[in-house]
């Protein structure tokens, strides 16, 4: 990954980042202080961005007027040492490889992330399916979408769960883990996920990534199946 580097007033290097794009703005993601002058190199030469770096970082943003666009944990699983979990589909459902066309799989990705969750998209649902479900499943936000996930699929052959697998910087990542609230009992999400780690396992993958959001209790079935902290960050808008 290429990194740029932001000066500071002192024309010395403040930040390096990786440039990349996040809810449709330009991103300097995976940022790294490395100078004196960080904060105010960032508010005055990257307004309308988002920056991605660690907590502190994202904090002495928002007190200079930037807005919270997530908090995040990175988490990983080891899949040679990750405990055995059920990882069949329950009654009523199976799992299918992520071949469904993005309007197929809206509802059920849309349900699961409604207003007051950590992760819901605040814009409307034609939007939603256009700039973020569609690109996403098309590898052209998170990268190449690997073949290790999967859907849930009803007797009705109507999708209502998922978990999508991207190539993301390089590393095998757990982009979406989903499912529809309504149509779905309780611990679907959890053993998709552990059929994912069988299937990634078995395809020569070592371990998984994923980043799960400040306040999602999602975070607790995550550790059930083997994945652990590796950082936070938090990601923020700069004002214009």
């Amino acid at each position: 990954m290429e990194r740029v580097i932001l000066a500071g007033a002192d024309g010395l290097p403040a930040i390096s980042y990786v440039e990349d794009r996040r809810n449709g703005l330009p991103c300097a993601d995976l940022v790294e202080v490395v100078g004196a002058g960080a904060i105010d190199a960032i508010m005055t030469k990257l307004p309308g961005w988002a920056v991605a770096g660690p907590v502190d970082l994202g904090e002495a943003l928002v007190a200079r007027g930037a807005r919270v666009l997530r908090h995040a944990h990175e988490m990983t699983c080891e899949l040679a040492t990750a405990l055995p979990a059920e990882a069949a589909a329950p009654g009523g459902f199976r799992f299918v490889p992520v071949d469904r066309s993005p309007e197929e799989v809206f509802a059920a990705w849309r349900a699961a992330y409604p207003p007051g969750h950590p992760d819901h998209r605040g814009v409307d649902d034609d939007a939603a399916l256009r700039d973020i479900l569609t690109p996403l499943l098309g590898g052209k936000i998170t990268g190449e979408v690997l073949p290790w996930g999967l859907l849930a699929v009803d007797e009705d052959d109507a999708v209502a769960g998922g978990v999508v697998v991207t190539l993301f910087h390089g590393r095998p990542w757990v982009v979406e883990v989903f499912r529809h609230p309504a149509h779905t009992p309780p611990g679907l999400g959890a053993r998709m996920l552990a059929a994912v780690r069988t299937r990634a396992a078995a395809g020569g993958c070592e371990r998984l990534g994923l980043v799960v959001s400040e306040g999602n209790p999602a975070r607790r079935v995550y550790e059930r199946l083997g994945f652990t902290l590796v950082a936070s960050s938090m990601t923020v808008v700069i004002p214009r």
